[in-house]
């Protein structure tokens, strides 16, 4: 069974979507939660930002967590000598692998960028530092160039940590596991891929699921998918989805994600939809009476797992989609019962609300219909 490993980048990918800032509270909170969840490594923070950055990232490490902590760097010395105050001993050097952003960003030749990684991952290095590469709009990126980075800094520094970066989501699944495995065809064996995608097409689940399956090691994720524009592949979605879709292992300890995830969210400022996988409000949540009564009978009927793995259990409420079968459902909870005629009258005025008002009906207001019903039938049950 291939187990997948996480570098989740919640503390700087998604503190970088539009918007959203993490108090140095919140932040500490956050690499808790990430390290108690399972996550094997963190990306925290970018060191150059200025001081204020740099004292986080050491509050962070200062908590002395099992988990491996890294830090995101330019290809600059300065970066590097910026991530080495904070006392964080990994170095993650980014640069452009793309001619579009080495062009365009730097003005950099493919092979003036590759000189200016080396420079600055030797230099890394030489603080006694361990360093991984980022390869940003990997997916833009001439393949024959890839390999040559890889290559080229394998053999002159001795890093095997290297991160294809969808930044852009220019790849289907088809395509991320085509690149991976070409790539790790002519590469080192030893050598380590994390896939990091972009969710712009809705992508990013599984392109990074596909990229693990053809050969990569590490998946980067953030809690929730908060990131740049439309995010990131969600940790919760990736860690679940490999487990009951792939029959892969991860460490992560999934009665925690909606914990994690609810803190995110708070913290972040923003909103996520009621039906998003995992940790929505409404994930586990029937109204159909063809599924509650599915449900209600073997609950294997419509789940892939069991909600109560990740702290969760199924949730059913009345609408205009409802059978009697919810109807004696949420009176049962009540301590209460109601005649199969009296369900149905029932069921009619659950519908009738439901298209109404646009929404479900709350359980008491069932129970004072049940109550009315029984006045005007009072032999009823």
């Amino acid at each position: 069974m291939k187990s997948l490993k996480l570098c989740d980048t919640t503390l700087r990918d998604g503190e970088q979507a539009a918007g959203v800032s993490f108090t140095r509270a919140e932040k500490l909170e956050i690499a808790r939660l990430l390290s108690e969840c399972g996550v094997e490594q963190a990306e925290i923070g970018i060191p150059a930002m200025g001081v204020r950055e740099q004292e986080d990232i050491a509050a962070i490490a200062a908590l002395g967590l099992p988990m491996k902590l890294m830090t995101w760097n330019r290809a600059l010395k300065n970066d590097v000598d910026k991530a080495w105050e904070t006392g964080v001993n990994w170095c993650h050097i980014s640069i452009p692998a793309s001619e579009i952003q080495l062009h365009g960003k730097l003005g950099l030749t493919p092979a003036e960028g590759l000189t200016k990684l080396l420079r600055a991952a030797e230099y890394a290095i030489g603080r006694g530092m361990t360093v991984s590469v980022g390869m940003e709009d990997s997916s833009r990126a001439s393949m024959d160039f890839l390999v040559e980075l890889v290559n080229c800094v394998y053999k002159e520094c001795g890093v095997r940590w290297f991160r294809y970066a969808d930044t852009v989501s220019a790849h289907h699944p088809g395509q991320m596991a085509e690149r991976v495995s070409t790539l790790l065809g002519a590469v080192p064996p030893d050598v380590e891929l994390e896939v990091h995608c972009h969710n712009d097409f809705g992508l990013a689940v599984a392109n990074t699921l596909s990229g693990i399956s053809a050969g990569a090691t590490w998946a980067s994720t953030t809690i929730a998918g908060i990131g740049e524009r439309t995010g990131n592949a969600p940790m919760e979605e990736v860690a679940l989805a490999w487990r009951y879709l792939y029959g892969g292992h991860t460490a992560i300890r999934a009665e925690l994600l909606k914990l994690a995830a609810d803190m995110v969210i708070a913290a972040s400022g923003r909103v996520v939809g009621d039906s998003k996988p995992i940790v929505g409000k409404m994930a586990f949540t029937h109204e159909s009476g063809i599924h509650v009564d599915g449900l209600m009978k073997d609950r294997e009927t419509y789940q892939t797992f069991n909600p109560s793995e990740v702290g969760r259990e199924h949730n059913f409420v009345l609408g205009k989609h409802s059978g009697t079968g919810g109807v004696a459902h949420v009176l049962g909870k009540q301590g209460l019962e109601a005649d199969p005629e009296t369900a149905a009258r029932l069921l009619v005025r659950v519908r009738d609300y439901a298209e109404a008002s646009k929404g479900n009906v709350p359980e008491a207001l069932l129970v004072k219909w049940l109550m009315e019903e029984r006045k005007q039938a009072p032999n009823a049950v």
